[in-house]
């Protein structure tokens, strides 16, 4: 099986590379100008999504496509603090075509996502989503992805020290949800409460977060969500361009920096990025110096390509490098040392990824082979020798097929899956050497007529997982799991201001091989882990309504959901009981309810000015349990978050997008936790207040400098997220007569890039 699926990918690169076009060429050209004034917007982007192509305009607002297929294509037009504008163009007739754009006053613009049944409008999607753009990214500081997502409504993270952090959607986490990077599901270990996401920040270009079952089209482990993390976009062809990115972090210390450069020679495609990153331990008022919370990281991507009038062909080689310390309750009064310190981690992160578009006919066939390998090493009493030592390899394969949107109707079949290998080379085991398979067959359909749009699909999996047997530590055993999931999707727009939407899914999980199969160790989290080979597989039901409303001043947004889980699996301490001088955690299984939503309130009453308000609640129980054992283990508090902005000047002669900001983040109470034989602890409310500034430089009409400048937790509050695992670590603090470690301090960052 694996030497097919590498066979299958070298033979699609080099049809991909080998394409010739088969049909006669077209072009498109046009001037984009500002709606109020006529005047011509400079560095406007416009791109075909399907064929992969891009350009700008220039200093006259003039932008042309050139080796186009003659077929209808969907045209995207996006500029910063402007309203994106999405349009179709039948080149067999038309191959000029201008556009004048609005200043963004709404928050809800119109931007396309991937959806079940193709790609589609954010606005037409009936299942809850939230994207996260380019620019709002880049206004973010963190240290890594998930922590520059987790402010978006219904997102939190579980963290342990400073860079590890894990995606909690509407309260579900681990392998209940999916990361998808560079078009496949990444895949590193991510079972475990201390690993996390092995993906370089400055990579992603924007973000696509599913709040949902998305089972239909990832299969296993989406039954909470997917977080489609986007990459590579294509230059305007004849064209080179680079950056230069550096970043400074007070509180420990971080300094970052990232090179990238990349280029499109006739429709011939490179790109290439080196990112590092080190950083000291932390500190707070609470903890002073957190002993084992710095890290190191180190990644580095190359692409090639190719694309045209039939489509697009890409190979993507990456590797990521993180080795974060773990700590274990130590404290100190001074801690400025960017060395490794026992015990740390060490993960390596290779990913090859071959991606073939072709369009046929009013179609297109996408094909993607991606192979990972994760190597995932601790080290606990030697620098030199792993105790624990853990390489996995994975195979990924997405085929599909897409009919383009020529009229009412689209839709897309396919088959998606992944093989895997996990090998244990150390002398310490948390979970057996396995060998997985898993593959699913799905179709999608969308309808849309007048204020209409329905869409929903069915999918088939099936997943094989093998154990393998090592001395009387665990045991030879074969399992295999197969379910069907659905969704189910209406969205009504009465007008141009509502929108109101209603899906049903169905969602399922297999179980992992920690739950089925641990037994060891998880020194990132002072446990000690056993696993259940009885657990079943989770099913879930979930129903989700949603309401969005824009007006010129204002924008609203209502998202509610209820979420039934049949054989919810989590891990629980078991009374009295402790191996190798730590608590025992067992997994355990029951039924599941969750209610909640999110709300979205944006006043803009002049277009500079924006206050934004964001509520996120999620209720999460154990069904027929007693009070102790009633509410589910890591469901995030209640949050508030709001923040005051003023844009001062938008498309200036010298400064251009120039905003200062004050933001809040309020984290109520949490008194809905899993108290049986004190797994979890209720966590107090806290709020944080934070500033931010920024501008870019421009000179010549072009963008050469951007700078921000932020100041989180202003008040150096001391606190405790109800996620962070090292809650649970270190102990009573005698300072503060409170137990574990508390989270970052005051931390002012300072970040700036060069355009090239």
């Amino acid at each position: 099986m694996k030497k097919l699926i590498i066979l299958s990918w070298l033979v699609m690169l080099c049809l991909g590379l080998s394409a010739e076009p088969v049909m006669s060429k077209a072009t498109l050209c046009g001037h984009i100008t500002d709606e109020i004034d006529g005047s011509p917007l400079i560095g406007v982007s416009i791109m075909i999504p399907e064929l992969g192509a891009a350009t700008t305009t220039d200093t006259a607002g003039y932008y042309c496509l050139t080796d186009l297929p003659k077929k209808v294509v969907t045209v995207e037009v996006t500029y910063i603090g402007h309203q994106t504008i999405i349009y179709k163009v039948d080149l067999n007739s038309r191959q000029e075509a201008d556009f004048r754009m609005k200043e963004a006053t709404a928050l809800l613009n119109e931007v396309v996502v991937r959806g079940f049944s193709g790609k589609s409008l954010l606005r037409d999607s009936p299942v809850p989503m939230a994207y996260v753009g380019a620019e709002q990214l880049h206004a973010t500081t963190a240290s890594n992805i998930i922590d520059a997502l987790s402010q978006q409504p219904g997102l939190a993270q579980i963290t342990t020290g400073g860079g590890i952090s894990k995606p909690v959607i509407r309260g579900l986490g681990f392998n209940r949800l999916t990361v998808v990077s560079d078009g496949i599901r990444q895949e590193g270990n991510q079972w475990g409460d201390e690993h996390g996401i092995e993906v370089d920040a400055n990579s992603v270009h924007d973000a696509q977060i599913i709040k949902g079952p998305a089972s239909l089209m990832y299969g296993s482990d989406a039954l909470a969500g997917v977080i489609v993390l986007g990459g590579f976009t294509a230059m305007p062809r004849n064209t080179t361009a680079g950056d230069l990115t550096a970043e400074y972090q007070s509180n420990n210390g971080m300094a970052a920096y990232s090179a990238h450069f990349g280029g499109n020679m006739g429709g011939w495609l490179w790109d290439g990025r080196w990112s590092q990153k080190l950083a000291h331990d932390y500190h707070n008022a609470a903890d002073h110096y957190v002993v084992g919370s710095r890290l190191r990281e180190q990644a580095a991507q190359a692409l090639v390509g190719r694309g045209g009038s039939w489509g697009y062909s890409h190979l993507l080689l990456s590797y990521y490098h993180l080795t974060p310390s773990m700590p274990e309750g130590e404290r100190s009064d001074h801690s400025d040392s960017y060395g490794k310190t026992l015990p740390f981690q060490q993960i390596h992160h290779y990913k090859a990824v071959a991606t073939q578009s072709l369009l046929l006919g009013n179609a297109t066939l996408t094909a993607i082979v991606g192979y990972q390998q994760n190597r995932r090493q601790e080290y606990e009493e030697s620098r030199d020798e792993p105790g624990l030592d853990m390489q996995l390899h994975t195979i990924n394969y997405d085929v599909r097929y897409s009919l383009r949107n020529t009229g009412a109707w689209q839709a897309s079949a396919g088959a998606n899956g992944m093989w895997q290998r996990n090998l244990n080379r150390g002398e310490e085991r948390l979970i057996p050497a396995y060998q997985l398979f898993d593959l699913g067959v799905f179709a999608t359909t969308g309808y849309k007529s007048g204020p209409w749009t329905l869409s929903g699909g069915l999918r088939m999996d099936h997943r094989h997982i093998h154990a393998f047997a090592w001395d009387d530590m665990f045991q030879r055993s074969s399992r295999s799991f197969s379910s069907l999931s659905g969704s189910l999707g209406l969205v009504y727009s009465p007008d141009t201001r509502n929108n109101l939407r209603l899906n049903l899914a169905r969602g399922f999980r297999s179980p992992n091989l920690s739950e089925l199969s641990s037994n060891g160790v998880h020194e990132g989290t002072q446990q000690y882990v056993v696993g259940n080979g009885s657990l079943k597989a989770e099913h879930s039901w979930q129903i989700d309504l949603g309401w969005d409303f824009t007006t010129d001043m204002l924008t609203t947004q209502l998202q509610l959901f209820a979420n039934i889980i049949d054989n919810y699996i989590y891990s629980s301490r078991m009374a009295g009981e402790e191996r190798e001088g730590l608590p025992v955690y067992q997994y355990r299984q029951g039924d599941a309810r969750l209610l909640g939503g999110e709300a979205l309130i944006d006043f803009h009453p002049i277009g500079p000015l924006h206050f934004q308000n964001t509520f996120s609640y999620v209720n999460s129980v154990q069904l027929h349990q007693p009070r102790e054992s009633k509410y589910l283990p890591f469901t995030p508090a209640p949050r508030w978050n709001s923040e005051l902005k003023y844009v001062f000047i938008r498309d200036g002669r010298s400064l251009n997008n120039t905003f200062v900001a004050a933001s809040m983040e309020c984290n109520l109470r949490q008194n809905h936790f899993y108290a049986l034989n004190n797994t979890e602890t209720a966590t107090p409310s806290y709020t944080l207040f934070n500033l931010s500034a920024g501008t870019e430089i421009k000179w010549r009409h072009r963008r050469h400098i951007t700078l921000l400048v932020t100041a989180e937790n202003l008040f150096n509050r001391a606190y405790q997220s109800h996620l962070s695992r090292l809650k649970y670590v270190g102990g009573m603090n005698a300072a503060n007569n409170r137990n574990g470690i508390f989270n970052m301090g005051r931390n002012i960052t300072a970040k700036m890039t060069f355009y090239l």
